[in-house]
């Protein structure tokens, strides 16, 4: 019995494992994204990088490399839409597996990061 009962646990895990659908996409598309209003934008920055470089408008700040950062992030609704972005792609695309793991349904990372939305001269905001 013990082992059917390990055995659905696993199968339910996979299968909410493999409902999680992750993207990778360039700022033109996370900008059509944004523009639809029908996701979360989350920037994963530090208050510096903020306060230096400006940031996304809208975005809600998570600073990734806070102690409390997996535990903010595990609480968010997990069925909702994520819009990541950290500097150049690296802290999103770990938060975005993070995110995976956490079983959270639908993460849209900014590949290469705020630099290359700043780059294509999308609008940015400053403190």
């Amino acid at each position: 019995m013990k082992k059917i009962f390990a055995l659905l646990l696993l199968f339910t895990s996979m299968i909410n494992f493999a409902q999680t659908k992750i993207e990778n996409v360039d700022a033109e598309t996370f900008k059509k994204l944004i523009d639809e209003k029908k996701s979360y934008l989350i920037d994963l920055r530090t208050d510096d990088e903020l306060k230096n470089k400006g940031f996304i408008k809208g975005a809600t700040q998570i600073d990734y490399f806070k102690k409390d950062a997996e535990t903010i992030i595990a609480k968010l609704d997990k069925k909702k839409t994520y819009l990541i972005y950290c500097a150049g792609g690296g802290r999103s695309g770990e938060c975005a597996e993070l995110m995976k793991n956490l079983g959270f349904t639908h993460v849209v990372n900014l590949e290469k990061g705020f630099d290359d939305w700043k780059k294509k001269g999308f609008e940015i905001e400053k403190k």
